[in-house]
């Protein structure tokens, strides 16, 4: 059997929002069994609890925001892939204003305090929601596909026809080394041509080439260039990963999206969790390493019972 996990200490990261360009502090912490995932408005009084899950959701026109009792937390999605991609379960993460900090546009530095505070192992059987039937939105040309797997993966292409980056695939199972290695690092990204309209309604006064990657008639403008040849759908991802912890608990299912963005994903977890003849509640199976001894696999801790 798995256990839930939660963070070991404290991790603390500041930076400017995305959108509202103001500085901001975040805090995760770590919470009880059974808790989820949730941010706190620390600013506000009293503060405000806004739990990680689809029925909060209320806007994803450019970032995904959650919303409770009036206070909205915005750009929660890299944050939350973080968590989910790097196995943490229960967290309560405290930010002191409306958006959280968008840092270098990518993953990594979650990844890494994470990595430095630890997980800590709790005593309560994790749950994982286990994809029986396959589960299908579409808006358009695009869509989103929920299937049966016996493990979560994820696989998303991008299709930007009018040039740069053009068409982009990406396929990989996640689990918290493949997601630090292959996912993390990847950085958000955007046209040049739409950031005075952007700023005209309130949105990337913060965005810079220090936090996203800057596309200009099939030009990267960053001086140190793309982190990989293929970043912008590998980012893609990374925000499929943050949106689908969503659901509230980890899924198994291969997870399928083409041309997709914060509403398509959104529209996916909702059918989801709303459809509750397509998957099941079951224990996480442990991950128990396993070798060949004597002609016979034989689980990892069982070794010393051989030679007793």
């Amino acid at each position: 059997m798995e256990f839930q996990s939660t963070v070991g200490r404290d991790v603390v990261l500041k930076g400017i929002g995305l959108h509202n360009g103001e500085q901001t502090t975040l805090c995760i912490k770590a919470a009880g069994p059974g808790s989820g995932i949730c941010f706190r408005r620390v600013d506000l009084d009293p503060v405000v609890d806004i739990a990680a899950k689809v029925e909060n959701v209320v806007d994803t026109s450019l970032a995904t925001v959650l919303g409770c009792q009036g206070a909205t937390i915005s750009t929660v999605e890299h944050c939350l892939a973080a968590l989910y991609g790097m196995g943490i379960d229960n967290a309560v993460v405290e930010v002191d204003g409306p958006e959280v900090p968008i840092l270098d546009g990518s993953s990594t530095q979650y990844v890494e305090k994470l990595k430095k505070a630890g997980v800590k192992k709790q005593n309560a059987p994790r749950k994982v929601l286990k994809v029986l039937k396959p589960i299908r939105v579409e808006q358009g040309d695009k869509f989103s596909i929920l299937r049966p797997s016996p493990d979560f993966r994820v696989t998303y292409s991008i299709d930007f026809a009018e040039g740069f980056p053009g068409e982009q695939h990406y396929m990989l199972k996640i689990s918290p080394s493949s997601f630090a290695r292959q996912l993390s690092r990847a950085r958000t990204f955007g046209f040049v041509r739409d950031v005075e309209m952007l700023r005209s309604i309130g949105k990337a006064r913060g965005a810079s080439m220090s936090n996203a990657v800057a596309l200009d008639g099939g030009r990267v403008l960053n001086p140190e260039g793309l982190r990989m040849p293929d970043e912008m759908v590998r980012h893609k991802m990374l925000d499929a990963v943050g949106d689908l912890a969503l659901a509230g608990v980890p899924v198994q299912g291969h997870l399928i999206v083409h041309k997709g963005g914060h509403e398509l994903h959104r529209l996916l977890v909702a059918a989801l969790v709303s459809r509750p003849d397509a998957w099941k509640m079951i224990d996480a199976p442990s991950k128990v390493r396993q070798f060949s001894f004597g002609g016979h696999v034989v689980e990892l801790g069982k070794v010393a019972a051989l030679h007793a």
